[in-house]
């Protein structure tokens, strides 16, 4: 499954283990932290910073994978992750195919935790065409270079969705913390108030940039694109491949290589956390030919929270396609 993050079988067994001896040692709620907080466990960065923003300081974030430098791609969990998810209260995993190792714990650890799935929250993916429902309600409409036949689901590029786990996680920690549940609804509400912001550049940078061509190495930013009507002419067989790790047909690559030379695209967003020979050969080609190249990564930054990282990818976009 695509971009899938793995857990071998035998650590599977070996947590598995553990997790029954343990998953009786959890602090009484409200609080599987141990110290009067509530536990909220993250697939990435991502989403616990988004966690961590609804939650403030009630409430204690493990982000499973946080470090940029690391390939979400290759992970395996351990013992002490899988005993963090059996005392959760709050379990925030993306979906999608993108992180089933959370699933897996999850059923393993045999939690009571409120799981939220932003895949699922999203709507892409609700039936085999795809959700047009959501394209029409977010206003994302189906635009040429963006099918949402397709499933992707790197949706924490799309700021609709992000609001919409933002209101899940308040809601499953409310139920872990009545007491506190006006508080985590006002942050919900403040982080909201910021996505609105995004959702407010993205119109506007739409209405300079719309229907501008890009390439991609990968689809891990095309719901940033689609919002800012950018129109994504790579080949299809060519990012799939590179986000199956799969070996990309060399007329596939040359196909790239000739929009490149030919002036056919304006910018090329390059995956930067996960890189190969041909994407750096692509990336090389359009540097070479004065085709803009921006970074986008798949973890937050170091440093960075999610609004402020994804008003980045937006200046980044802006000002690559000024000077194009």
């Amino acid at each position: 499954m695509k971009h899938a993050l793995a857990l071998s079988a035998v650590s599977l067994l070996a947590v598995g283990t553990l997790a029954a001896c343990g998953s009786d040692d959890s602090t009484s709620s409200p609080g599987g932290a141990g110290d009067g907080r509530l536990s909220v466990v993250a697939s990435t960065n991502v989403w616990g910073d988004v966690a961590a923003s609804v939650g403030g300081d009630l409430v204690e974030v493990t982000s499973i994978i946080s470090d940029g430098n690391q390939d979400p791609h290759g992970f395996e969990a351990d013992a002490d992750t899988l005993l963090t998810v059996a005392d959760a209260d709050v379990v925030v995993a993306n979906g999608g195919g993108y992180d089933d190792f959370v699933d897996t714990m999850v059923t393993s650890s045999k939690t009571d935790a409120d799981v939220v799935d932003a895949f699922e929250l999203s709507g892409y993916g609700a039936d085999e065409g795809g959700s047009e429902e959501h394209a029409e309600e977010e206003g994302h409409a189906e635009e040429e270079g963006h099918s949402h036949g397709e499933v992707n689901e790197h949706v924490w590029y799309d700021v609709p969705t992000v609001g919409k786990v933002a209101s899940a996680i308040a809601a499953g920690l409310a139920e872990a913390d009545p007491d506190n549940a006006t508080t985590y609804e006002a942050n919900a509400a403040a982080l909201q108030t910021e996505l609105d912001g995004l959702t407010a550049a993205e119109e506007q940078l739409h209405e300079t940039v719309d229907g501008r061509p890009i390439g991609v190495t990968e689809p891990l930013p095309v719901y940033l694109a689609s919002a800012l009507g950018l129109v994504d002419r790579t080949p299809e067989a060519f990012s799939e491949a590179v986000e199956e790790g799969e070996d990309v047909p060399v007329a596939v690559v040359q196909e790239v290589l000739d929009q490149i030379g030919a002036g056919d695209i304006d910018l090329l967003f390059y995956n930067d956390q996960t890189t190969s020979p041909v994407t750096e050969q692509v990336r090389a080609a359009a540097e070479a030919a004065g085709v803009p190249v921006v970074p986008v990564t798949e973890l937050l930054p170091e440093g960075e929270h999610y609004v402020s990282w994804m008003q980045g990818n937006i200046d980044a976009v802006s000002a690559a396609l000024a000077a194009a």
